[in-house]
């Protein structure tokens, strides 16, 4: 079993920047693939971003394209989340998940979640 516990939420003006963390449990981290989800009131959780176990692959959604960039520390057992460039419609909880076939960075077959974060821009 896998414990996420996700940080770095908060709030933030159009255009500017939040780096999120996610941070687990367990010395099998390295071999887990990671990935950013989140979910805005009234809609379904979608896909943010993802990355392979030694971070040779990172996948985005196209709306975080060229703005966020997912990246990890296998020796902190840390993946993050840096977001520039922020949009209202960024504002949603965002949740870290763990998969664990590491090879790629997928969009989905996770198999964990932390709690999340929430993000909120203000316009």
């Amino acid at each position: 079993q896998v414990q996420l516990v996700e940080s770095g939420g908060g709030l933030v003006q159009a255009g500017g920047s939040l780096r999120l963390s996610c941070t687990a449990s367990g010395h099998t981290f390295s071999t887990y693939g990671m990935g950013w989800f989140r979910q805005a009131p009234g809609s379904e959780r979608e896909f943010v971003a993802g990355i392979s176990w030694y971070g040779a692959m990172t996948n985005y959604a196209d709306s975080v394209k060229g703005r966020f960039t997912i990246s990890r520390d296998n020796t902190k057992y840390t993946v993050y989340l840096q977001m520039n460039s922020l949009k209202p419609e960024d504002t949603a909880v965002y949740y870290c998940a763990a998969r664990k076939v590491g090879t790629t960075a997928a969009r989905g077959g996770y198999d964990y979640w932390g709690q999340g974060t929430q993000v909120t821009v203000s316009s």
